[in-house]
This record gives C-alpha cells, sequence and structure tokens, in this order.
C-alpha cells in the first residue's frame, strides 16, 4: 500500500497532551503513515489574527487525513480582547477553526461511533450521523427579524406583544441536496459496519412540513438499500432510548443541531466524553477529532483520558484504509477500559495520560493479557450465616489453579435485582464469571431469571434439562411437580451444563468477551461441575502469561514504607510486575508476579531494598526458619525465654522434626532476650519496648535490637519471632538487624 500522510494538528489545551501520548502507537503498529505537525488554534489567532494560517491551509491540501487535537473558541468580544494590540485594525471577525475546516472543505457528515467499551450491562453499538452544513445550524440566525421575514411572523401572539425590535429568528434550513447526501451517507454507513437500522431522529409531530420532506427523501434513498430497515422517530424519543435501551439503535442520522444534543448524549452513554471520537466527512476533505475539547483546567495535569484520541485515530486509519489495524486499536482501548488496570480518573483510575495511553498501546502489540474472574454467591442462607460460604473459597481456588485468578467476588441474596447488579459490572471486563446458588424449583430461586436479564435474553424451556430432572426425580420415587420446571428454564441461547449429582441443571454462555457459567449452590454438585468446565469448556481463553513469584517475608517494617521502597522499585524496572503487599502480625509480606526473565535481577534489586527486614523467601516464619537450621546443624539452642513466657521454647520445639535426645550439641547456641519499656510496662500496653537479643556460640557474640510499639498482648509474638530471627540470621551469616518498627 501506498504511503499515506496525515496532518497533525494538535491544537489547543489538551490537545497536545494527548495527541503526544497516543500517535506513538502509529509507530508501534509500523504504519506506512507519514505524519506532518501544523498550526491550529487559539495561540495562532492571538499572535497572527487567524486560528487557521495560510500553511495550515497548504499542509491539509497535501494531506490524505487530518488529525485534530482540539481547539478553543470564545465569544467575539474575548476574542478581540484577546488579540495582539497591533493586530485590532486588519485581522478578520474571528471564526472558529472547527466552523472554517466544516465549510472550506464541505465536511457534511460528522460521524460519533457510540459502544459498549466499559462492559457491563447489554452490548450496544450505534452512531449517529450529524447533518453539518444546514439545519438550524446553517446561519440564517438574526438577532432582530428581516423586512422579507416579517410577514410571516408579525401575526404571532409572542410577536405582536413584544414588537419588532424584540423578536429573533432563526431558519431550519434544509434541502434535497444536503439531505440526500446525508441521509445516504447514513445508509452506506449501516452497510459498511453492519449496522441493522437506519433511525431518522427529528420532530414531525411538531414541524410537520419539514419533516413531511424529510421523510420523502428518506423513502426515496431507502429504495436504494432495500436490506437495511429505517424508522422516524421524535428526537425527544430517540434521547430517551439511547439512556435506555442503547441496544436498540444502528445508525441515528439527524439535522445539525439535533445530531449536536444527540452525539454528544452518545458520549454520555458511553462514560464521558473521554471515550467519544469523531470523524468529520465532505466531499474534499476530512479531519478527526476526539471530542472532549480543549479543558484548558486540566492542562498539564496529566489527567487527561487518551481513549477517545486513540478511537480517533481508529476512525482515521480505517478512513486510510487499514481497516484490521483499525480494530486493533479499537479492541485494545475495549480491553484497558474493562480492566480498568491502567485508566485515568473519569473511568475510575489514577493512572496518568501517558500511562493509560501506553496501557494501550501494550495492548495494541498484543501484549498477553491477564484473565481474571468474577465469583457470584446467592443465597439468604449465606447473608444471614446460617451457612459458611465455602462456594467462593473453592471456586477462587480452582480458578486461579487454571490460571484465571479471581478479581472480585460477591455474595448476595435472593434478590433477581440484586445479582442482576453483581453480574453486570463484570460482563465484557472478567472472562469468566461464575454464578453459585439459586436454581432450585421453589420461588425465591431467582438465579436464572436473573442471569437471563443480565444477558437481556429471554427464558427458554429446554426439554433436555426437563427430562434430566424428571429421570433423577424417577429414579428415587420422588413426586414431580409443576414447581419443577422451573428448574428447566434457561437464558436463550446457552449451553446446558447436566448435574450429574442432582436436579439442577447448570449453563454457560458466551457475552462481550466473558464466559457466564451459572452452577447449583450444594457444594457436592456444583464443584465437580465447574472444574468439568474449566477442564474442558474454555478452550477459548489464552494461556496465562508465564509468571515467577518473588516473595519476601519481613520483620521490623510497616506495609506502607515497604510499599514505598517497592513500589518505587517497581517503577523504575519498567517491566509489567504487579506488587502485591499482605500484613500479618508481626509480618509484612511483599509478593512481585514478575516476567520469568526479569525476575532474577528484581530479586536482587528487592533484596538490596529491605535486606535489613527480609526474614525468609518462603511462606514460614522465623521461629520456623531457625527449627530447620537448628535440625540441619543437629544444635539445641540454650534459651533464656523469660520475655516470651516459653512461647519461643514451646513454638520452636512445636516446629522442629527431631526430638532433642537425637541432637549432638557439639557447639551450644545460646539466645538471651530482654527488653527495655518506655512510657509503660507489660501490663499497660502503651509507649515502647526496646528488644535486645543476644546470640553467643563458638563463633562469637552478636546482638540486635528493635524498638516497637507496646500495643498489645500480640507483641509478645514479635518477642518470639523477633529473637528466633536473630538466631537464623546470626547462624546464615547475614547482616545483623537493627531496626525500628513504628507499627
Amino acid at each position: 500500500m501506498n504511503r499515506k500522510t496525515v496532518a497533525v494538528l494538535p491544537g489547543d489545551g489538551i490537545g497536545p497532551e494527548v495527541l503526544d501520548a497516543a500517535l506513538p502507537v502509529i509507530d508501534a503498529l509500523d504504519l506506512p503513515i507519514d505524519l506532518t505537525f501544523g498550526d491550529i488554534g487559539w495561540e495562532c489567532w492571538r499572535t497572527e489574527g487567524t486560528p487557521v494560517p495560510d500553511r495550515t491551509w497548504d499542509l491539509i491540501g497535501r494531506s490524505d487525513a487530518v488529525l485534530l487535537g482540539a481547539t478553543t473558541s470564545k465569544p467575539r468580544r474575548e476574542a478581540l480582547a484577546d488579540l495582539a494590540p497591533e493586530l485590532h485594525d486588519s485581522a478578520p471577525a474571528y471564526v472558529s477553526p472547527i466552523i472554517q475546516l466544516r465549510q472550506r472543505l464541505d465536511l457534511f457528515a460528522n460521524l460519533r461511533p457510540v459502544e459498549n467499551y466499559l462492559g457491563g450491562g447489554a452490548p450496544y453499538r450505534f452512531c449517529v450521523v450529524r447533518e453539518n452544513t444546514e439545519g438550524l445550524y446553517a446561519g440564517l440566525d438574526w438577532n432582530h427579524v428581516p423586512d422579507a421575514m416579517w410577514p410571516l411572523v408579525a401575526e404571532h401572539p409572542n410577536v405582536r406583544r413584544s414588537g419588532r425590535v424584540g423578536a429573533s429568528a432563526s431558519i431550519r434550513l434544509q434541502t434535497s441536496h444536503g439531505l440526500d447526501r446525508i441521509l445516504r451517507f447514513a445508509f452506506e454507513t449501516a452497510r459498511s459496519h453492519g449496522y441493522e437500522r437506519v433511525t431518522l431522529a427529528d420532530k414531525p409531530n411538531v414541524l410537520r412540513h419539514s419533516s413531511a420532506y424529510v421523510l420523502e427523501r428518506l423513502e426515496n434513498i431507502a429504495t436504494d438499500y432495500p436490506e437495511i430497515p429505517f424508522e422516524v422517530l421524535n428526537v425527544d424519543a430517540v434521547a430517551l432510548w439511547m439512556a435506555r435501551r442503547p441496544e436498540r439503535f444502528g445508525v441515528i442520522v439527524a439535522e445539525n443541531m439535533f445530531g449536536d444534543i444527540l452525539s454528544d448524549l452518545g458520549g454520555g452513554v458511553m462514560g464521558g466524553l473521554g471515550l467519544a471520537p469523531s470523524a468529520n466527512i465532505g466531499e474534499s476533505g476530512n479531519y478527526f477529532e476526539p471530542v472532549h475539547g480543549s479543558a484548558p483546567a486540566m492542562v498539564g495535569r496529566g489527567r487527561a483520558n487518551p481513549a477517545a484520541a486513540f478511537l480517533t485515530i481508529g476512525l482515521l486509519l480505517e478512513h486510510l484504509g487499514f481497516k484490521d489495524v483499525a480494530n486493533r486499536v479499537q479492541d485494545a482501548v475495549r480491553h484497558v477500559t474493562r480492566r480498568r488496570d491502567r485508566v485515568t480518573y473519569d473511568l475510575g483510575g489514577v493512572a496518568t495520560t501517558t500511562q493509560a495511553a501506553q496501557a494501550v498501546i501494550d495492548a495494541c502489540r498484543e501484549v498477553p493479557h491477564r484473565p481474571t474472574a468474577a465469583v457470584v454467591t446467592i443465597g439468604d442462607e449465606l447473608l444471614r450465616g446460617d451457612l459458611e460460604d465455602s462456594n467462593a473459597a473453592n471456586a477462587s481456588r480452582m480458578l486461579a489453579e487454571r490460571g484465571i485468578p479471581v478479581r472480585v467476588r460477591h455474595t448476595v441474596g435472593d434478590d433477581e435485582t440484586v445479582i442482576v447488579d453483581a453480574v453486570r459490572p463484570s460482563v465484557g471486563r472478567d472472562d469468566v464469571i461464575v454464578l453459585m446458588g439459586g436454581l432450585g424449583p421453589t420461588s425465591d430461586d431467582v438465579t436464572r431469571s436473573a442471569m437471563a436479564r443480565a444477558l437481556g435474553r429471554p427464558l427458554e424451556h429446554r426439554e433436555e434439562a426437563w427430562q434430566g430432572v424428571v429421570k433423577r426425580l424417577t429414579r428415587f420415587g420422588v413426586a414431580i411437580h409443576d414447581d419443577n420446571r422451573r428448574q428447566a428454564l434457561f437464558a436463550e441461547g446457552t449451553d446446558l451444563l447436566p448435574n450429574p449429582n442432582g436436579t439442577a441443571w447448570g449453563c454457560r454462555a458466551q457475552t462481550q468477551g466473558s464466559t457466564v457459567i451459572m452452577l447449583p449452590g450444594p457444594p457436592r454438585e456444583c464443584l465437580p461441575m465447574l472444574e468439568n468446565v474449566l477442564r474442558d469448556d474454555l478452550p477459548h481463553l489464552p494461556a496465562p502469561p508465564e509468571t515467577t513469584v518473588v516473595l519476601r517475608r519481613t520483620l521490623g517494617i510497616i506495609e506502607a514504607d515497604a510499599a514505598a521502597l517497592v513500589d518505587a522499585l517497581v517503577r523504575d524496572s519498567g517491566m509489567p510486575v504487579k506488587p502485591a503487599y499482605r500484613w500479618h502480625y508481626p509480618y509484612v509480606d511483599i509478593r512481585l508476579d514478575c516476567p520469568p526473565a526479569a525476575a532474577a535481577d528484581l530479586a536482587k534489586r528487592l533484596d538490596t531494598a529491605i535486606s535489613n527486614h527480609t526474614v525468609t523467601d518462603r511462606d514460614r516464619t522465623a521461629v520456623q526458619e531457625l527449627a530447620l537450621l537448628l535440625d540441619e546443624r543437629h544444635l539445641a539452642p540454650d534459651l533464656d525465654d523469660r520475655l516470651t513466657d516459653g512461647l519461643l521454647a514451646t513454638e520452636l520445639a512445636d516446629a522442629r522434626t527431631r526430638t532433642h535426645e537425637e541432637h549432638e550439641v557439639p557447639h551450644p547456641l545460646a539466645i538471651h532476650l530482654s527488653g527495655v519499656w518506655q512510657g509503660g510496662d507489660r501490663t499497660t500496653h502503651t509507649g515502647t519496648v526496646t528488644l535486645t537479643c543476644v546470640v553467643r556460640d563458638e563463633t562469637g557474640e552478636h546482638t540486635a535490637t528493635s524498638t516497637i510499639p507496646n500495643r498489645g498482648p500480640e507483641v509478645t509474638t514479635y518477642f518470639a519471632q523477633f529473637a528466633a530471627w536473630s538466631a537464623a540470621r546470626h547462624l546464615t551469616g547475614r547482616p545483623r538487624p537493627l531496626t525500628e518498627d513504628p507499627a
């Protein structure tokens, strides 16, 4: 394919920021596109007296497409006030650069795709096609009614009351030329993008005559597209159903003002203008623009969402003939926004503009994503505490073993709406969603209807499942009631999962990239069914990326301080590393999930950062570590254990694998622990305790100290673990600990 040239006009406000963050995707995808940068916007107006300089028009004329960041427009008075003084006399009237582009290039069609990129709820994908050149935005707008129009409005009762100087007027201009080309564009968009319907949003119940003419043109154009049904709806009804049932629409086409309002509403339906792309297409050119505006209050803060810029680049790439690559960009945005791992504040994240953009670029490069799961356990008895929710824990373990960690778990009652609300946020976001419970024959078993609602599908009777119910009940001589028929109802189009241990069959469905699995509640029934599904029925899931776990158990450092050290280390590594922290007194566990190739270097850097606090790289306590060393070296320590009230000796004896009589003690190890209380004592649990542990053997004597809060009776546990840690470090030749622990 021949190389293409794109004129990049960053413009004002956050425009340069979002384009700087998103444009590297062109190089990442190795596309034959040359980017040439030009000037547009408020700074051009302020310093040159025009927001679109001649050199920019020349650049646009030499380019195959135009990518616009954002532009600022202000009212006439403010525009003149901001103009350089030497330009006041010669500058023409200020005209928005957007209007200039649309008029000069005859960009008659504004295209605003709307899609459920965030996941959850019913899937939808539609677009708003707005006519750009006429309608109520045709420029036929007067502060006072012109002479030629006066006879047409003079008899209106409000005009008679207000007088000629108190009346203004606008004309909604619609022509056969303008209508035919925008309607044809709408049908062509439906045909080329697989939209099933064209909806004209107008106001025929009020604007009866002009709307009748629009319908006449619509019916004429529609004859060339017999496979695409069309309809005419009041624009206010379209707005209502866009918010309530966006999935019912395909292409919505409207005149300028109606389309302007509906297209911004589409951005709200998607989740905000940070997700809203646009294209302006005409007879003589084009430009593509994320529609979030210049947002001057956000400039330089690194908070702007680059998703709309990426989706706009996707529209541009499709226009240039790179449809497959455009789909990759859209898939990457969908992946990142649904995972919510690196998104900006408007989507509930903390990522900067650059970090969120890098996440999309990584996804475009087909970096393997980490599959996730959601588990929803259902039953009033679980909420009351009558039954332990063992299903959630077992399902989490089984999914993790399959390489699908659980991202979220919900326990809900037998309430259809609550179940739907628990499921929908995970649709399109998690690879696997497991529902467990509520599939019995009684009226409070509502899970199957809730799943159908969450999927947006009706319930249907499945005879195969019904025969399974009848066969099992007959086998055990149990009466069959009409209520049992509930157990043969499933969401339309789902795959049945037989239950060899009960009457409640399950099912599996695919929607928006998620596999939804519905299972009965009794563990002896649902767990074998889940095991079978995970083993045999999820071949579509990508293998999780190989990871290595780097684990360090630490003592003498609080969780926040550990996180500050390790998070900085992870950022500096530049690798896709996921840190996790677990506080369980007196320890803080640090876990890093990282690529195998990075594990050794990362572990070395981690040890350097926290060497004075590391107890072990295993899931063991300091006492267990010391017990292993004593067993390996056949040592029986001489403990001064008064400070721990015998706890150290007891735990050490329990951890050892040899009895005392089996030990040879050629070189005894003496451990002496003492403490000094400041601001309190052992009974008041106030102030601090300074611990001193002296470890002595034939190699010499070594001392370790630590000061900790006298927080409660549990400090005795710290005493025992600190003493064991000190002795173990002495035996292995590690540096002596000297810590201050304010936890």
